[in-house]
């Protein structure tokens, strides 16, 4: 076994871990034991079946721990594309106006509408207005022809400010009521985790996780220059409006379910450089393993902070990537010297 298989062996065992003790303590602290009994006699039970205690963990906190698991991965992935085809090393999949026309759409919902598709609503809502956003990015960046990575961000940002002041407007336009529950989920959350939508985020995951690891040649080639990248056959132009599409509607389902979980896709691509080197074969599945191990562990500190309350995982996040934001500041100022 290589050095990467060692590292993603070893990555794989602390991100099992999480997962069980994301399963095991929460308000009401449940013996790892008994939790892991309860994981495996809950796959064989029916409703009817199911104790309490296998109802806290196999229907409330083993979907919660696996959704934070695969949207951490999701989005350790995007922050790798657009790091990538945007050759901006401050890019994430929150740049893009993506979680700001996701807020939009949740809002709309949550202070207009109400749930009139019951459980769905929500999350449809949020994953409409994701794609709508993205898909103004897109249709700007081609209407005017821009392929310039500088110009694509400078498009995301004008789509975001938008989005945000119709999620502004709605806030203090609707009832004042449905504050707290807007203000929660445009901060992050796992709340909504069910077994119903876990297939949703795992096709998000699939699609940028198999369409990075497809073109991880093109990917490389864009680390030297689009010019050079071009000489060696790579379309840069069709590659990155195509890259950008995909993280756009990986990222829209991400936010659809979890809401804005800032900085993950930020901080993971340079943890992962710094571990596996910038070559894509091997930075892809390594950033997916640590954006899961991540969010993981955030889910668990935003539970323990403050129980019995919840503190919304996007504090926690966030937290982390203003911290790491000033390591890079730091890091970037001792060189210059």
């Amino acid at each position: 076994m290589g050095r990467f298989g060692l590292i993603t062996f070893a990555g794989a065992v602390i991100l099992i871990a999480l997962v069980l003790l994301s399963a095991a303590y929460g308000t009401t602290s449940i013996p790892l034991s008994e939790t892991i009994a309860a994981i495996a006699l809950g796959t064989g039970l029916t409703e009817a079946d199911m104790s309490p205690l296998h109802r806290i963990v196999f229907d409330l906190r083993l979907p919660r721990a696996l959704f934070a698991a695969v949207i951490g991965a999701g989005l350790g992935i995007v922050g790798v594309v657009l790091q990538t085809t945007t050759r901006n090393d401050l890019a994430d999949p929150f740049l893009f106006g993506l979680s700001s026309g996701a807020a939009a759409g949740a809002v709309f919902v949550i202070t207009v509408t109400g749930d009139i598709l019951g459980l769905w609503t929500l999350p449809l809502a949020a994953f409409c207005g994701g794609l709508i956003a993205s898909g103004i990015v897109l249709a700007l960046v081609h209407s005017l022809r821009m392929s310039a990575p500088e110009k694509l961000i400078l498009a995301g940002l004008a789509v975001s400010f938008l989005f945000s002041a119709i999620t502004n407007y709605l806030i203090f336009a609707g009832d004042s009521r449905a504050a707290h529950s807007v203000i929660f989920w445009m901060l992050g959350g796992l709340g909504l985790a069910r077994w119903e939508s876990f297939p949703l985020v795992c096709t998000g995951l699939a699609l940028i996780l198999a369409y990075a690891l497809y073109r991880n040649r093109w990917l490389d080639a864009l680390l030297t220059g689009d010019l050079t990248a071009a000489t060696l056959g790579v379309p840069v132009q069709g590659l990155r409006f195509r890259m950008f599409f995909v993280a756009a509607l990986a990222t829209a389902v991400f936010v659809s379910v979890a809401g804005v979980i800032g900085f993950v896709g930020l901080m993971v691509p340079h943890i992962a450089r710094g571990i596996v080197g910038p070559l894509h074969r091997h930075l892809v599945p390594a950033a997916a393993l640590i954006g899961a191990m991540l969010l993981t562990a955030s889910d668990i500190l935003s539970r323990l902070l403050l129980a019995p309350q919840e503190l919304p995982v996007g504090i926690v996040t966030t937290s982390l990537g203003s911290a790491f934001v000033f390591l890079i500041l730091f890091r970037a100022s001792k060189a210059d010297r």
